[in-house]
């Protein structure tokens, strides 16, 4: 009796598993490293997505300042420009964080 080989097969839970070629083997739970691993890139996530939501803040406190002294309609509009990139990157740091 000759032993079962192993082959490659991609999964959309890994990136690649070996796995018997009866295709019994069971997926193992995720280790520790990976565990911290993906505990400190939601982290990063969210940090990024604060940080760039309070930049957002800034540049419509600017924009209100602007708008308050009379100032030329360009320089009200572009930190409402900025402001509104900035909110983007917030919120879709904040969505990816939640994904992971």
């Amino acid at each position: 009796m000759k032993p079962p080989t192993a082959s490659l097969r991609y999964t959309s839970s890994m990136p690649a598993a070996i796995t018997l070629a009866t295709g019994c083997a069971e997926p193992r739970p995720p280790g520790g490293f990976r565990r911290l691993w993906r505990a400190l890139k939601q982290l990063f996530l969210e940090v990024t997505g604060a940080i760039f939501a309070v930049l957002a803040l800034a540049w419509l406190n600017a924009a209100f300042r602007a708008w308050t002294r009379d100032v030329a309609h360009w320089l009200v509009a572009l930190p409402i420009v900025v402001a509104a990139i900035f909110a983007f990157f917030s919120v879709t740091s904040f969505r990816r964080a939640k994904k992971i």
